[in-house]
C-alpha cells in the first residue's frame, strides 16, 4: 500500500538532529512512468522546454550551504536518469558529511576549497572537476573566507535508485549556526 509519507530510513528525523532540507523528508519522484506509445513519448519529448532559468528557483537549505535542483526526473520531463544541482556556500562554509551510492561530477565555477573523501582531503578550485566516487563518504568545504563558492553537481543518481542502489547515509548533519562575520550570507538572486 502506497503512503504520502516518507519512510522510516536514512531521511527519517526520528533519534536524529533537526534536518534543514525538506528533500530529506519529502515524498519525491526519483524514476518517472514511461508511459504511451512510442509516438506520444517522442513527441512530449520534442515539446520540453531545452533552457530551465535558475534564477527562477528558489534556494533551499543555509546557513552555510544552499542548494537549488536543476535537472531531475520530477522537475524536468526531459531528464530520466540524471540530476542536477547548483549548491552556494558562504564564505568559509561547509556542508554535511554524507554518502551515497551514485557517483557525482563536483564543478567549481566560483571559489576555492577541498573535500574530505573517506578521510583523505582533496583540494580545488574554481575550474576544477571533482569526481566523488561511488560509496564515498564525504564533506564539501568552501576555504575562501571573504566570498561565497559556487559548485554545480552532476550525477546519475536517478539511474543508480532504479536499479536499487539506494543506499544513502547521513553521517553528520549540515550546521545550523552561520559562519560567523557572515551572519546574512544569502546565495546570488541572478543564479
Amino acid at each position: 500500500m502506497a503512503t504520502d509519507a516518507g519512510g522510516v530510513g536514512h531521511n527519517s528525523e526520528a533519534g536524529r538532529e533537526k534536518v534543514v532540507w525538506e528533500r530529506w523528508t519529502k515524498k519525491r519522484t526519483f524514476v518517472r512512468a514511461l508511459e504511451g506509445t512510442y509516438g506520444e513519448l517522442k513527441e512530449e519529448l520534442y515539446s520540453q522546454p531545452r533552457i530551465i532559468k535558475t534564477s527562477d528557483l528558489k534556494w533551499k537549505g543555509g546557513p552555510h550551504n544552499y542548494g537549488k535542483k536543476v535537472v531531475n526526473p520530477q522537475a524536468c520531463r526531459v531528464a530520466q536518469s540524471i540530476e542536477t544541482h547548483i549548491d552556494a556556500f558562504a564564505p568559509g562554509g561547509y556542508g554535511q558529511t554524507h554518502g551515497h551510492m551514485n557517483s557525482a561530477v563536483f564543478f567549481v565555477l566560483k571559489g576555492k576549497g577541498h573535500d574530505i573523501h573517506d578521510t583523505r582531503r582533496i583540494d580545488w578550485e574554481a575550474g576544477d572537476a571533482l569526481i566523488v566516487e561511488n560509496a564515498c563518504v564525504h564533506q564539501h568545504l568552501s576555504d575562501d573566507h571573504d566570498d561565497e563558492t559556487i559548485v554545480l553537481i552532476m550525477k546519475a543518481k536517478p539511474l543508480f535508485l532504479f536499479m536499487h542502489m539506494i543506499f544513502q547515509q547521513m553521517v553528520e548533519f549540515p550546521p545550523t549556526e552561520p559562519v560567523p562575520g557572515h551572519e546574512d550570507y544569502q546565495p546570488p538572486a541572478n543564479l
